[in-house]
């Protein structure tokens, strides 16, 4: 009996095999081929075996044939009697056929009128009892011409069909379909296909948790905010840089509230065939209206609400811009108390539509900004859950290591520790391979084989010496935690890392000083070789944007003043000042480069001893820690509150973006996020 019930279970256990879909097109297929089988045959079924005009002659003398049948004016059919199909000559002919009784024999006959005399001529020599009158009959092909125009059609029609599907969707996918590519693409979340991810695996954000937690609790119980008179609000727009958690958020929302969640992307409504975008606009609205109360979700919404007006092409018909009016109209059209909220996200808001950003439509727009100290702190203890780590990792630690970094940053060097500690054979993840995830996050793959010259050796290590003695010695450089001459990424010679406060105000001085030390490697090589290198691109680039910020944005130039062009210059293909203030500014930028210059060499001149020191170091060492400097050259003058309490059997953290990279000579370095260079 157990044995029984196993094996019922088993067999009840026991997943049905998936049925193939049954495709009607392969009937019409299989009625096509049929027919043109029988066409086919019929036309040469009748032919059996060729014979020459002497064998047909001998043929007719010895009485054998019965009929003779002339096939539209161009061949003979001979039909033998049953007593000459008796005969051993005749042994080969095919006694029936497909359609019964079929002739045994043929010969073409050439030109209709000379047959006729050849058959006089035979019958003139025969009996009266043996001749034979040929029977001319016509045999009509009645599929060849209708299949000549009918396959065109059908070819054309299917190639039709079947570039439709593709840029409908493709395949046989739903709303793949010719008809249904207006229909929304909209991912639906409800209570059958809910979202596993809530508000506990949201971390550092906790001010745009409370207003979007307030946006469901509005779904959930609607009556508590309309019974004084509120209105529930009709849009939710968070705005913040890439990676901050924006779609992360949005995804929350969908997991914790108890309402349908339609979640798509802002590039899905855009499609090559005019009024598709708008049309999938308000069927997603249609779908949310008999789904309410329920949430609307567009990701990058500047995909569709890019500004009106802006780089339009004349005489043409902007499909971006109809799909935006739709869903303007959309958003206005249907009432509030229909309980349909729409949430959006873009890390563009500059570009949006201001119709579209007014209250009434985005009534709420939160922003989601990269993350502090201690943000940064609950989102590595949100990570760190799925990680095997040692107990003598401490996140506030690692978030101290890390300003700067956005949550998607955070994740990734979690992330590349776990690898690494996987790759060195280790049980659990120390602080030693986040120190090591963070150097290949900030300055890429460590390249041991790269082979360098002694003498470019030595430009780069007195180069990324410059950068360390000058932030040494400035008040308001960001404290230096290593200095390296290792390659690393693409480029990349060597570099100075640094860790940045968690500043929001920046003042001149302070980007003086940032300027001063990001040219002091370039300082550094001309007074120790009396010449520049190509190593001090990336460099230069980082002060020239810091300068003109200065100038054009900030109003930090007495000459220029106290003047922004920055919106101005968002706004317009041209400069939103005249050529005097052009040439004023372009003159002003390179003062104030050139004085950070001079202010860095003679900063190094002033402490060459220390330079020579730092350099022999490097090329000795290649890698030098904060606590290399105070031994080899004392402590920093200016003290650096903010420098983390790391333990002792880990190096000195890296920031993210605090590099100063350099060059390799021929080839192009990313731009470097330095937190205390980057000016926004």
């Amino acid at each position: 009996m157990d044995n029984k019930k196993k094996n019922r279970n088993r067999n009840n256990n026991k997943r049905p095999v998936p049925q193939g879909k049954f495709n009607a097109y392969w009937i019409y297929g299989l009625i096509i081929l049929a027919l043109i089988g029988i066409n086919l045959f019929s036309l040469t079924s009748y032919k059996n075996e060729p014979i020459s005009m002497s064998k047909f002659k001998e043929m007719v003398k010895q009485g054998d044939v019965a009929k003779l049948e002339i096939v539209n004016e161009k061949y003979a059919q001979i039909y033998l009697k049953k007593e000459a199909l008796q005969k051993e000559a005749y042994k080969e002919a095919t006694k029936k056929g497909f359609l019964g009784a079929n002739p045994q024999y043929y010969f073409n006959i050439g030109p209709p009128e000379s047959f006729q005399k050849k058959m006089d001529e035979i019958n003139a020599t025969l009996p009266a009892d043996k001749r034979i009158e040929p029977i001319w009959v016509e045999h009509e092909n009645w599929l060849g011409p209708l299949l000549s125009w009918i396959f065109p059609l059908l070819i054309i029609v299917g190639i039709w069909m079947f570039i439709m599907r593709r840029m409908a969707g493709g395949g046989g996918a739903p709303g793949g379909q010719i008809f249904s590519i207006g229909k929304s693409k909209a991912t639906l979340f409800d209570k059958s296909d809910k979202v596993n991810v809530t508000f506990k695996d949201v971390a550092g954000l906790q001010e745009a948790k409370v207003e979007v937690m307030e946006i469901v609790d509005f779904l959930k119980n609607p009556a508590k905010y309309t019974s004084l008179g509120g209105k529930i609000p009709k849009g939710v727009l968070l705005i913040g840089p890439p990676g901050t958690g924006k779609t992360l958020l949005a995804k929350a929302v969908a997991g914790e509230a108890d309402v349908p969640f339609f979640s798509i992307s802002g590039s899905d409504f855009v499609e090559m065939f005019v009024g598709v975008g708008a049309s999938r606009v308000r069927d997603l609205f249609r779908q949310a209206r008999e789904k309410a109360p329920c949430i609307v979700f567009i990701d990058e919404i500047d995909a569709i609400g890019r500004a009106r007006g802006r780089s339009a092409m004349q005489g043409g018909n902007d499909e971006r811009e109809n799909t935006l009016n739709q869903l303007l109209v959309e958003m206005d059209g249907f009432s509030t108390d229909k309980g349909v909220i729409l949430m959006a996200a873009t890390n563009r808001p500059d570009i949006l539509d201001p119709a579209l950003m007014r209250p009434g439509r985005f009534d709420r727009q939160i922003g989601i900004d990269k993350p502090d100290i201690k943000g940064r702190e609950d989102i590595f203890k949100v990570h760190l859950k799925d990680i095997k780590i040692s107990p003598k990792i401490d996140p506030k630690v690692l978030a101290e290591m890390t300003p700067g970094f956005a949550g998607a940053d955070i994740a990734n060097v979690c992330n590349e520790a776990a690898l690494i500690a996987a790759r060195r054979d280790k049980k659990y993840v120390e602080m030693e391979d986040f120190h090591d995830a963070l150097d290949r996050v900030i300055g890429g793959l460590e390249k041991k084989n790269k082979v360098i010259s002694p003498k470019e050796k030595e430009i780069i290590a007195y180069h990324e010496a410059g950068h360390a003695i000058c932030g040494w010695y400035l008040e308001h450089a960001s404290p230096l935690v290593k200095v390296t001459i290792v390659p690393r990424g693409i480029g990349t010679l060597g570099y100075a890392q640094y860790l940045p406060k968690d500043e929001y105000i920046v003042r001149k001085e302070q980007m003086l000083d940032q300027m001063c030390m990001t040219l002091g490697g370039r300082a550094a090589e001309q007074n120790i070789f009396g010449k520049i290198s190509t190593g001090a691109q990336n460099d230069l680039d980082q002060v020239t944007k810091t300068a003109y910020s200065m100038i054009t944005i900030y109003g930090m130039n007495d000459e220029v003043g106290n003047v922004s062009f920055y919106a101005l210059n968002q706004d317009s293909f041209q400069k939103p000042y005249s050529e005097e203030t052009a040439e004023l500014i372009d003159k002003e930028v390179r003062k104030i480069i050139q004085e950070q210059f001079e202010r860095a060499k003679e900063l190094l001149a002033h402490h060459q001893k220390e330079l020579e020191i730092l350099a022999g170091q490097l090329l000795e060492k290649e890698v030098l820690l904060k606590s290399d400097l105070e031994r080899l050259i004392g402590e920093r003058p200016y003290k650096d509150e903010h420098i983390p309490i790391v333990p002792k059997f880990i190096d000195p953290p890296v920031p993210k973006g605090s590099s100063i990279s350099d060059e390799a000579p021929t080839e192009e370095v990313k731009e470097s996020e330095t937190e205390g260079e980057k000016v926004e």
